[in-house]
């Protein structure tokens, strides 16, 4: 049995498939007639739990009457990246709306920010776009503190590329950014340039969790009080070559469904 803590939507789910596998079924299902991104981290050796029943996914998770794997038993979709321990998440998969799976092993460097301003979507719990002038550090502890008026007890967020907007917001070009209302982004960025003891705008507070691929900066950040994980996202050369399967199915798909 393998145990699977899905981002998009947020669920902690048994199955018997393998990463590649399951992250296909959750992509494109079993039948191939729907598309759609998602993401999640693997967990392992997790065998006790005060807030998930495990045995009981042991139980419901066997093969189906004609012996096909059980594709999934969800144990829980509410409040599920905050309990599960932070030592038995593993690696996160990146799964395209065609059913591709990219690996992501976490670093134990989190990559030194040169930028001025970053842009960061919120993944799991909640799901806004922000603009902030605190690097991926700064701001996990920002949004996990319980100093903060309102904090979050973990978060998983992605930094995105700003392009030459990281730093000159007022006068930089859009070149290929993919994203939507750019004058509002650009707007936003402005206002923190204008207010130094301002270190956070949202950009969006309804934004869905799924974005394209193609946007992805450093990387993806996995956050707790006094923790921080790192996912970097492969370079350019890697993607072209080690990764290009994956890379061409999230450039030509990877817009659908994201504004």
């Amino acid at each position: 049995m393998y145990l699977y803590l899905s981002l998009i939507p947020e669920a902690l789910i048994a199955s018997m498939l393998g990463p590649c596998e399951f992250g296909s079924y959750l992509a494109v299902g079993t039948k191939k007639r729907t598309l759609g991104q998602a993401m999640f981290f693997s967990i392992e050796g997790y065998r006790k739990s005060a807030v998930f029943d495990l045995a009981e996914a042991e139980k419901r998770c066997v093969p189906k009457p004609g012996g096909e794997p059980k594709h999934s038993v969800y144990l829980s979709i509410y409040r599920v990246l905050e309990q599960v321990p932070m030592e038995v998440i593993r690696n996160l998969y990146l799964v395209t709306p065609d059913g591709r799976v990219l690996e992501l092993e976490a670093s134990n460097k989190v990559a030194e920010s040169v930028k001025k301003y970053h842009l960061y979507q919120e993944i799991c719990p909640v799901h806004p776009r922000i603009v902030s002038s605190l690097d991926p550090r700064d701001f996990s502890r920002h949004i996990t503190s319980r100093e903060t008026p309102i904090h979050l007890p973990r978060i998983l967020f992605v930094d995105l590329r700003l392009g030459e907007l990281a730093d000159e917001p007022e006068k930089a070009g859009i070149r290929d950014l993919p994203y939507y209302a750019i004058e509002h982004l650009r707007d936003c960025l402005i206002e923190l340039k204008n207010n130094p003891e301002k270190h956070t705008k949202i950009v969006d507070r309804i934004h869905p969790q799924s974005f394209p691929y193609r946007s992805v900066d450093t990387g993806f950040y996995l956050g707790g009080r006094g923790e921080l994980r790192f996912y970097p996202f492969p370079a350019q050369e890697a993607l072209q070559t080690k990764y290009y399967e994956w890379w061409r199915s999230a450039s030509i798909m990877g817009d659908l469904g994201n504004p």
